[in-house]
């Protein structure tokens, strides 16, 4: 994701560039303005999404972590039963 972040900002500036010292003008005309306005919120738009998906994972990993210690957690209570049953057939 990271990656694909970082390559879509990279095409994006090229691009930009590319338009720019394409130009005859020294100055940016109107389409040239709305690409850059365009670019800048493309840009802005993959941030936010890549920073939505990071706190998504970070989520999603807290509760992996609370779901593998609630298994253990039963699996010890599990044990503690089984032994328990155990005693109870050998004292039968």
């Amino acid at each position: 994701m990271k990656l694909l972040l970082n390559s879509l900002k990279v095409f994006l500036a090229i691009g930009l560039l590319a338009g720019l010292f394409a130009s005859c003008a020294s100055h940016p005309d109107e389409d040239q303005i709305k690409a850059l306005e365009e670019t800048k919120a493309a840009t802005l738009s993959a941030e936010q999404a890549l920073a939505q998906k990071k706190q998504d994972s970070s989520d999603l990993e807290a509760k992996l972590e609370a779901k593998k210690a609630e298994l253990e957690k039963v699996k010890k209570e599990k044990e503690l039963v089984l032994q328990r049953l155990e005693q109870k057939k050998s004292e039968m």
